[in-house]
């Protein structure tokens, strides 16, 4: 038995009545974005609450970076083994995996090297997820749909950063000071990841649609995939300009790829060692709420100015508030203030600047990729970005153990120096960017 709704096909189902996609976008980008943020962002404060050294947790960290910059090589096999459906439900029950892993080791001797085997596992398997919810979401809506649903799934995806950076710290830290136990602590606050990833699972199981189309994609021959990559690939390189673009790519968030490791051990090691000193209810409160509220601002406002005058005339605006409001924290690790509301103002100006100068970055991926194979390309530049945070994430935590926290801080503004020598080179398209005006007359 089929169904047609709106235009669409389902295979009868348990799911097929509930294929309203009220019922699955917001559910699916908030899964796809607690497991980015558990790896990225959640694993460092934890790691620094277990007082691992800023370099371990920099270094090893950074690695799982390593899913999203190869990510473009193994998406196109996605649609050959299984449906884009399989994927997501199947990457959900590996992600709750992963976090119950976590969770299960952190009482051993050899915690750390054994919660970042599971964190790569979940890393691989998050970075799959994202490849199969966004073609998914492609392939179960039509254009309009798309066009209607695309902020919400932007503000679900949003919702899990908030979640994860705000409620799922601040959770820890309350059972940090009511256990007295942090290891104890961080094991419950796993175990509730797990257990919500067993909820997706079961749920997006039963409740995401079955789109025909779907079933015709997997037509394609493994071989006549990599031809087709190869090809694809290849025709990335040969891009004019390719050189300063890959540049421009990887270090246009040199510092802020640096600034990101460090920022969350500043604010929470004790300040006999340049650090705030702030606990880990504290830092959820400033990263999870006010820091996530000015970043999302940041970007909207972004996106409507470079919608009035374009990439070209925004490019050095952007890049200026990018890296400058890293004085912020310069200003912190110098005054080293104990009034709570005036870190936050602090953390606020740098992830406003860098929501907003952001936004210049991305439309620079998406421009590069124009053009035949966009799609693709703009995978591949994806790839980059991933890169451009991995490899300077890496040696921060080296650099800042070696020079101390208000020294680190100002080789994150020498740092700004490359991104800015590269934006010369660039060449961008004068109306790129700009809202159209339409004909009403």
């Amino acid at each position: 038995m089929k169904q047609i709704k709106k235009g669409k096909v389902y295979r009868g189902s348990p799911g097929s009545k509930r294929a309203n996609p009220w019922a699955w976008i917001p559910t699916l980008y908030f899964a796809e974005g607690i497991p980015y943020v558990a790896a990225m962002t959640i694993s460092v404060i934890m790691y620094k609450r277990l007082e691992i050294s800023n370099t371990d947790i920099a270094l090893y960290t950074s690695w799982l970076y390593l899913p999203w910059v190869i990510k473009p090589f193994w998406s196109p096999f996605v649609d050959i083994i299984k449906t884009k459906r399989w994927w997501i439900v199947t990457m959900q029950l590996l992600i709750g995996a992963g976090l119950a892993g976590v969770a299960f080791l952190l009482p051993l001797p050899f915690f750390f090297q054994g919660t970042l085997a599971f964190f790569w596992l979940l890393a691989f398997s998050s970075a799959t997820h994202d490849i199969a919810a966004d073609g998914f979401y492609m392939l179960a809506l039509d254009s309009s749909q798309q066009s209607f649903f695309v902020g919400i799934r932007s503000t679900f995806y949003r919702l899990a950063m908030i979640s994860g950076q705000g409620l799922l710290i601040i959770l820890a830290g309350f059972l940090e000071r009511t256990t007295g136990n942090i290891r104890l602590s961080w094991c419950i606050t796993f175990f509730v990841l797990a257990g919500l990833f067993l909820v997706f699972f079961v749920y997006h199981r039963f409740v995401l649609p079955r789109p025909e189309s779907e079933n015709r994609e997997g037509a394609k021959t493994a071989q006549k995939v990599m031809k087709e990559f190869g090809e694809t690939f290849a025709s990335f390189f040969q891009k004019k300009g390719i050189v300063i673009a890959i540049a421009f790519m990887l270090l246009y968030r040199l510092g802020e790829a640096m600034l990101v490791k460090m920022a969350s051990p500043f604010l929470l090691d004790s300040r006999e060692i340049g650090g705030l000193g702030l606990s880990t209810e504290q830092v959820g409160i400033i990263y999870g709420t006010v820091g996530v509220i000015a970043l999302t601002l940041g970007g909207i406002i972004g996106g409507i100015a470079a919608s009035r005058r374009g990439l070209k005339f925004w490019i050095w605006i952007m890049a200026l508030c990018i890296t400058f409001p890293h004085l912020a924290y310069l200003y912190l690790a110098w005054a080293m203030p104990v009034n709570f509301i005036l870190i936050n103002a602090a953390v606020a100006i740098e992830q406003f600047g860098y929501g907003f100068g952001f936004t210049a970055y991305m439309l620079y991926l998406i421009y590069f990729s124009e053009g035949k194979h966009k799609t693709a390309h703009y995978a591949i530049c994806t790839g980059f970005m991933a890169q451009g945070m991995m490899l300077p994430g890496m040696i921060a935590g080296w650099l800042q153990e070696m020079m101390g926290y208000f020294h680190f801080f100002v080789w994150i503004m020498i740092a700004a120096i490359p991104t800015l020598l590269v934006i010369p080179f660039l060449k961008i398209d004068k109306e790129f960017g700009k809202k159209k005006k339409e004909l009403t007359e």
